[in-house]
Parts: C-alpha cells; structure tokens; sequence
C-alpha cells in the first residue's frame, strides 16, 4: 500500500560567503496570525539511484528517511516548477536496503530496470515553525535546515544550511509568494537548487545532468525543429509512466496522445529522417497507442453513457440501467487496465524507450534536414493537409451507413496526424501554426464527436440485447440509440461548413 501527499514548497539558502539568517517573524505576513515554535528534530535519509543518476537526473528521488513522523521509503515526483508528489510505503517491517516494488516499479521508465543502490546520506537538523491563521489553523511551515551530506561511496561531503517554505494543505500560492518577499527582504535568496539531494550531488562532484534545460531559442534547421518535438513526446512518456500506473485520472489519454504524436511525427517528416530507421519506431509506437486504446477507449464510452443516462426522464432510469451499465464498465474495464500495467511491465516498453533515445540522440538525418526549417516544415503541413482532403472527400461523397462512418474515422486521423505536424510547425512558424492548428482542431472536434456516437450506438446495441435475455425492458437503450443518432447526423450536417473554413486556410504562410 501507498499514500500520496502533494507537496509545495520553496527553499532559500543565504548569499555566498554569508550564514544564513534566523528565520525573521512573519506574524502579519498574508494573514499569518502566530508563529507557533514547533521544535527540533533529527531527520536521516539515504538516497537510493542507478549508477548513472537517472533518478536525479530528471528531478525524482528515492529515499529511505528515519525522524519523527518521517519512518519509511518515500519517492517524490516533479509535478510542476514548486511542486511535487511525495508517494510513501505503507508497508509493514520493510529493508530500509531495499527500496518496495510498489515504488520502483514507478520509477521504471527512468531506471530502464537498472539497478537501484545507495548514493547519498543526508542528516537534518530542523528548527520546525507553524505559520497559524486567527482560527489556529495551519497556513504553512517554515523549517530551518542544517544539513550534512555524505556520499555513499566516502569520496566526497558536504554541509550547508536552508531555510524551506511548505504550503499546508489548502493554502494557496499567494501565502507562499508572501513569505517569500519577506524572506528576500531579511537577506535571502532562492535556493539554485530545488531538492537537497541535488544540491548535495553538485557539493560533492556526482551533480546529474540538470532536471530542465535552458530554452534552447528558434530552431536553426528542419531536423532541429522536429527532433525538439520528437524529444518532448519521448519525455512526456516517460513522465507519465507512473502517473499512468497509479491509474491517474487523464494520464492513459495523454500517454495515448503523446505516442500518437511521436507516431505521427515520424511519418510526416520522412523526408527528413531515414525511414530504415524510422519504420521500426512507428510499428512499436502504434502496439502501445493501442494497448493503452483498451482502457482509454472505455473510459469515453463510459462517460459518455453515464452522461447520456442521466438525461433520460426519471421514468426510464429504473435500477437495471444504471446496475447494468456499472456491470458493462466492470467487466471492460479489469481487463483494459491488466493490459495497460502488462504493457508498461513489460521489456518491449522498455526498448521502445531505448529506440527512441537512440534516434534522437543519434538521429538519421536526410539532407533536406539540414535546411532552415520555415520551407520543410510548410511542405510537411501541406502533404498532410492534401492527405486529409483526400479523406474529407471520401466522407462526402459517402452514402449513409458503415462506409461513410469508416470514412469519416480514417478522415479524422488525418486530422489529427495534420494538426500534429502544424504543432510541429509552431517551433518556427510561432503564430500562424499555431492559429492553423486551431483551425484543423475544430474539424478534428467535430469528426471525433461523430466517432463518439458510432462507439457509443454498438455499445447500446450491445447493452439492449444483454437487457433482453434477462428479462428486463430494452427500451431505454432504443431512446438513447435514437438521440446518439440524431448527434451523428448533427455532427455530419456541420461537416461541409467545417471543412470549408479549413479549406480557406489550408496553406501554412
């Protein structure tokens, strides 16, 4: 078992050359009303990370840490700039030498399965104060850290002291901008680091690659724009890895979105990257989009018939709708999260990760790669753009039924495959890409709404005919099949003007 507690929180270290200053009275700082004196405690902490830092490298840390109320592993992972989540083992009578599955199976996707070792010791001395509004609640806490580090392997240590600015729960960043002003005011400045682990590994000569780059500026070539943008979906999987395995809510359907936009990536800019090398990639890359399709399909569905159920008068809802349709989401949905957690345990994840650090670090460039990037990255939008045209006058010319309803799920792939090849774009062409992507969304929206309800009719179909044999009335599901019709056709008729609106914008300029 694990629990999650979300932590914001700020650190402050004193100028160079200087000691750190007490911490100055906030009292009357953003409704601070006391200053409560919380004591001393004695925290140590062993960090545990791969030979190569990769933990460290991309902001996470694995720790084992003993001291009041802080017993047990911990691994905490970037949420955004100030924020992070703590996730702690709740086991009982755990090896403090060997971190719990539960929390290295999180960390996977960084680690590659390489092994987890000791490769930092961290003693805290902590002066703890309660920042407590006038009903005595808890605002905020404000701890004065002197801190000792000792590497794991004795070749280097380190000390220093801190000063660390927590949010308690409910509080919200103008409090922690607050006492931040006031802790500048006293003479500090914010911490260079953002964990003491990391501030430990540059003391003592083991500093990892940093978490987050300098932004880099406009791409000078075509290859550049496109390796920037195939870097960030790379890193984007790997982030949401464990999000994905704790069963966060969206993170399969941005996991699922980031591989499509790898995928799609690497088909549009062909002309700039070996396809000997490519092709591979794009195979893998559409086995996992799927393996993840199981569970992020049902999730739309199932939030779709829920939404849609609740709109039937009351006299259509009787107990067998609702009981039924838990019971078509729970028997989906316990096989759909088996296959994500089997892809994501899996070696073939973990290749598929390796594959692409390997083309981006080392990629295989064609020569128009080597070209500024404006002209490339226009043609690229252009020969998507052709492809969906292709597709949208299929879709038109369709008759109604099961033709047209393919036609119109291939039509918006190509838009989606479009719009991510203008994402791309946006690196170069800033504005217009991005008001071009815009455009191709609302076509996008529409075609996906039209999907929705084809997806969503077979599972009434399916629904009714489970009603039938055991008895109960089938008719609700008939009402509901009829409005999901109706949006069909809505979504059909809106089609025409949609597309003549991207049309008159189809070029990127």
């Amino acid at each position: 078992m694990v629990s999650v507690v979300r932590e914001t929180e700020r650190k402050y270290t004193a100028p160079t050359g200087r000691e750190l200053p007490e911490i100055p009275d906030l009292t009357g700082v953003a409704g601070v009303a006391a200053v409560h004196d919380e004591g001393v405690r004695t925290l140590d902490a062993r960090y545990f990370d791969t030979a190569d830092l990769r933990l460290a490298a991309d902001g996470v840390t694995l720790r084992h840490r003993t001291g009041p109320g802080e017993h047990g592993w911990q691994l905490k992972l970037p949420v955004e700039p100030d924020v992070r989540e703590e996730i702690r083992s709740d086991e009982a009578g755990e090896d403090p030498e060997t971190p719990p599955a539960a929390l290295v199976a999180l960390t996977r996707s960084r680690t590659r399965d390489r092994p987890l070792r000791p490769v930092m010791r961290l003693t805290t001395t902590r002066a703890v104060h309660t920042l407590r509004d006038a009903a005595g609640a808890a605002l905020a806490e404000v701890v004065r850290d002197a801190v000792s580090a000792e590497r794991a392997d004795d070749q280097g240590s380190a000390r220093w002291s801190e000063i660390e600015v927590e949010l308690a729960e409910g509080s919200g960043t103008d409090l922690l901008d607050a006492v931040g002003q006031a802790l500048l005011a006293a003479g500090l400045h914010r911490a260079d680091t953002p964990s003491k682990l990391r501030r430990a590994l540059h003391e003592t000569g083991l500093a990892p690659v940093p978490a987050a780059l300098p932004d880099p500026g406009p791409p000078h070539t075509a290859g550049d724009a496109v390796l920037r943008y195939l870097r960030a979906q790379a890193a984007e999987l790997v982030a949401l890895d464990p999000a994905v395995r704790r069963g966060r809510e969206d993170s399969v359907h941005r996991m699922r979105v980031a591989s499509r936009r790898l995928r799609s990536a690497l088909r549009t800019h062909r002309a700039l990257l070996d396809r000997a090398a490519t092709e591979p990639l794009v195979d893998e890359l559409g086995w996992f989009a799927a393996e993840l399709g199981l569970e992020r399909d049902l999730e739309v569905l199932t939030a779709r018939l829920r939404e849609r159920v609740d709109t039937l008068p009351a006299e259509l809802r009787p107990g067998p709708v609702l009981a039924r349709l838990r019971a078509h989401e729970r028997d989906r949905r316990r096989p759909a999260r088996r296959a994500v957690l089997a892809a994501l345990d899996s070696d073939r994840w973990l290749r598929l990760l390796a594959d692409l650090d390997r083309l981006t670090a080392r990629p295989p460039l064609l020569p128009a790669a080597h070209r500024p990037p404006h002209k490339p990255l226009r043609k690229a939008v252009t020969r998507d753009f052709d492809r969906l045209a292709t597709r949208m006058d299929q879709v038109l010319r369709s008759p109604e039924g099961p033709e047209r309803d393919g036609a119109a799920h291939a039509a918006r792939k190509a838009a989606k495959r479009l719009r991510y090849a203008a994402e791309t774009a946006q690196l170069a062409h800033g504005k217009t890409a991005a008001r071009y992507a815009r455009r191709v969304r609302r076509l996008q929206d529409l075609l996906g709404a039209h999907q929705d309800a084809v997806v969503t009719r077979a599972a009434l179909r399916e629904l009714a005919a489970e009603a039938d044999a055991a008895g109960e009335s089938s008719f609700a599901y008939g009402v509901l099949y009829g409005r999901e019709e109706r949006a069909a056709a809505d979504t059909l008729a809106a089609l025409p003007d949609a597309w003549r609106a991207l049309r008159a914008h189809r070029r990127l300029t």
